[in-house]
C-alpha cells in the first residue's frame, strides 16, 4: 500500500468513527464503483448532514430540515438540482449525466445514491465536485473510483474541485 493510499484510507477511517461526534471539519466521501455487468457506474457520497442542511437552506428555502419526520417533500427534488449543479463526469473524455436515485440517512451523513448508465467501458474518469466548496471554504470532498480490481483516489478541494484518474484495461 503506498503512503497516499495509506493517507486516504486512514480518512476514510476516520470520517467514519468521527461520525459519531461533532465535527469541526467540513469533507465528504464520494465512492464511485463499476459495475461491469450492468455497464454503470453506481454512486454513493456521504455528507454530513448539518453541512448539507445549511447548504439547502442558504439555496433554496431556509425552513430546510433534514433527517425529520416533517421533511419536506421537495427535499430530493433540492438534493438532485444541487448535485447537478456541483457534480460532474466526464467518462473517456465525455460528459455524461447521472441519475439521482435517492437517499437515506445514517448517523449523522446523508448518504445519496446516483447511477451512470450505459458506461460499456472507461480508461479515464474526470470528476469535478464541488458540493459545498460554495459554502465552505475548507470542504475537502474525497472520491474513490473503482474498477474492477483497481481503486483510485482524489481528494479534491477549493482551487482543485477537478481530477482525472486513469485506468488501464
Amino acid at each position: 500500500m503506498t503512503n497516499k493510499s495509506l493517507l486516504l484510507f486512514l480518512i476514510g477511517i476516520y470520517i467514519t468513527l468521527s461520525s459519531f461526534v461533532t465535527h469541526k471539519f467540513y469533507v465528504s466521501v464520494t465512492q464511485v464503483d463499476y459495475n461491469k455487468e450492468e455497464k454503470s457506474l453506481q454512486i454513493i457520497s456521504r455528507i454530513f448532514i448539518d453541512d448539507m442542511e445549511d447548504v439547502l437552506r442558504e439555496r433554496y428555502d431556509d425552513s430546510i430540515t433534514l433527517n425529520s419526520t416533517k421533511e419536506a417533500s421537495k427535499i430530493d427534488q433540492h438534493l438532485e438540482k444541487y448535485f447537478n449543479q456541483k457534480l460532474k463526469f466526464i467518462v473517456n473524455n465525455k460528459e455524461v449525466s447521472f441519475t439521482f436515485l435517492g437517499k437515506e440517512y445514517e448517523d449523522d451523513l446523508i448518504i445519496c445514491y446516483l447511477e451512470i448508465e450505459n458506461v460499456k467501458s472507461f480508461d479515464a474518469i474526470e470528476i469535478s465536485n464541488e458540493i459545498l466548496m460554495d459554502l465552505f471554504e475548507e470542504q475537502q470532498n474525497i472520491v474513490h473510483v473503482k474498477k474492477e480490481n483497481q481503486r483510485k483516489s482524489l481528494i479534491l478541494e477549493g482551487g482543485r474541485s477537478t481530477g482525472v484518474l486513469k485506468f488501464s484495461e
